[in-house]
């Protein structure tokens, strides 16, 4: 049986001229790197880097039922977004309580809303939706024409406007969590690490050519290497590690994106969470001992295991850092055992995030043997 073909972006082939390593991603053909995982992780943290991020799905939603439609969706409220532009994180769940997926869902003038969904569960995602449309009156589009380039950094907004002049005026005072449409683009101040910057959806015909003209103006092409460590030093969630549709929100430190203040509102999964007993949270950890924390790692701690969900080496901390599932009772500060290769080393508890804007977040770093 002949092997099923990857998927490819509109930017594929730009990929492959810049001398990108690619890999089989969920069923894309996408860069891990383009020569150094490092260079380009610092290059976000420190100046600019771009992402192709095509292979993720943006489905427009419209209809007399959208906003009603989406209360019933997803745990958030899309009722918060009172004004055109604004953007809402939130999850969409099983009624067990599961995350099905993790979205960013924007609110348009004209009472349409844009949702944008992760690549892996795309399928998984659209079926559910699809699934749970009767009795709205609601219509979904996944926009497989728009390609989407992540520009992160604290030059982004400088590099933005050399490349795209038009756009100076209108995301002048965007504010982080906004959008703005402009032309045949959807420009948007969200991101997934820890930086300033936009993700910019537009039709894939102009993607290789914004591309050019970003790389011309020094801007670094990014890997989905740095993007992982990027993001778990900006302490985001992963889908398929960090959370997925066996556990709840209120276990994956995303409290924050339940919203229970209108009893009328019963989305799905709603009396599951209302009835869930937490006895987990996730935390982050900072390795004392010289080693590079994986996920699936056990953590030993006085109150029981727990397991590292996400785990890497910090190019900026210079330290190895992860998220990891504990019990709720082991507090910030606590010292505990993370098995790695069958040998205890010992790890503090952190809040997170690590990092953000290229400055560490933690108050102190502790002295290590790899010092």
């Amino acid at each position: 049986m002949s092997p099923i073909p990857l998927k490819t972006t509109a930017l594929n082939s730009v990929h492959r001229e810049l001398g990108a390593k690619m890999v089989d991603f969920g069923g894309w053909d996408m860069p891990l790197h383009y020569g150094s995982q490092l260079a380009e992780h610092l290059a976000v943290r420190q100046s600019v880097g771009m992402f192709d991020v095509s292979h993720m799905c943006i489905v427009d939603i419209t209809g007399n039922d959208a906003k009603p439609w989406l209360r019933h969706l997803l745990a958030n409220d899309v009722a918060r977004l009172a004004t055109p532009g604004r953007a809402l994180y939130s999850c969409m769940l099983n009624p067990t309580g599961g995350i099905i997926d993790d979205l960013i869902v924007y609110a348009n003038a004209d009472g349409s809303y844009r949702m944008v969904i992760n690549a892996g569960t795309t399928d998984k995602d659209l079926a559910w939706m699809q699934q749970h449309l009767a009795p709205y009156q609601v219509t979904l589009l996944p926009r497989r024409d728009l390609a989407m380039i992540a520009l992160q950094g604290p030059l982004a907004t400088e590099k933005l406007w050399q490349a795209v002049p038009g756009l100076r005026a209108l995301t002048s005072d965007l504010k982080p969590f906004h959008s703005i449409h402009w032309q045949d683009w959807f420009v948007a101040r969200t991101g997934y690490t820890g930086e300033d910057g936009f993700e910019l959806m537009l039709p894939a015909s102009a993607a290789v050519t914004l591309w050019r003209q970003l790389y011309a103006l020094g801007v670094q092409p990014t890997g989905l290497g740095a993007r992982d460590t990027l993001r778990l030093e900006a302490g985001m969630n992963l889908y398929g590690q960090d959370m997925d549709d066996t556990t709840s929100p209120l276990d994956s430190g995303l409290a924050w994106t339940v919203d229970l203040k209108d009893p009328s509102r019963q989305f799905i999964g709603r009396t599951a969470l209302e009835s869930h007993k937490t006895n987990y949270r996730l935390a982050g950890l900072l390795l004392l001992d010289k080693g590079v924390l994986r996920a699936h790692q056990p953590v030993d701690t006085a109150a029981g295991q727990g397991e590292i969900t996400s785990g890497s080496f910090s190019p900026t901390l210079q330290r190895s850092i992860a998220l990891a599932r504990l019990p709720g009772t082991i507090a910030d500060g606590t010292i505990v055992q993370v098995m790695v290769r069958n040998k205890p080393l010992a790890a503090k508890v952190v809040s997170y995030p690590f990092v953000r804007h290229g400055r560490s977040l933690l108050p102190t770093l502790p002295s290590s043997q790899e010092t």
